[in-house]
C-alpha cells in the first residue's frame, strides 16, 4: 500500500518538476505567449495615436460558409449525433 501511495505522489509531482526552467535559460528569444511574433509594420502606436478598427464587410454566412452536404449519411450509433441520420427520421 505504501508503494502505491509513493507511486501516486511521484506521478502527481512529476509534471511540476518537469515545468521548472533552468535559471540561465533565455526566455526572451523563445516564441510563444501573448506577445505578437512580429511588431507592427509602422511601429507600435504611440499614446495619443488614433487607432481605427474596421468592421468585417463579410456576412457570417460568407465568412464561415457551411460545409457541402454529403452524398450519404450513415445511421447514428449510440452516443453519436454528428454526421449521421437519427433512426426513424427517414
Amino acid at each position: 500500500m505504501k508503494l502505491i501511495a509513493l507511486a501516486a505522489a511521484l506521478t502527481l509531482a512529476s509534471p511540476a518538476l518537469a515545468q521548472t526552467a533552468p535559471a540561465a535559460m533565455n526566455t526572451a528569444s523563445q516564441p510563444g505567449g501573448y506577445a505578437p511574433a512580429t511588431m507592427w509594420a509602422n511601429g507600435a502606436p504611440q499614446p495619443g495615436d488614433r487607432v481605427v478598427f474596421h468592421a468585417n464587410p463579410l456576412t457570417p454566412s460568407e465568412a464561415f460558409p457551411p460545409p457541402a452536404p454529403r452524398a450519404h449519411y450513415p445511421l447514428c450509433t449510440n452516443g453519436q449525433a454528428d454526421e449521421c441520420i437519427q433512426r426513424g427520421s427517414r
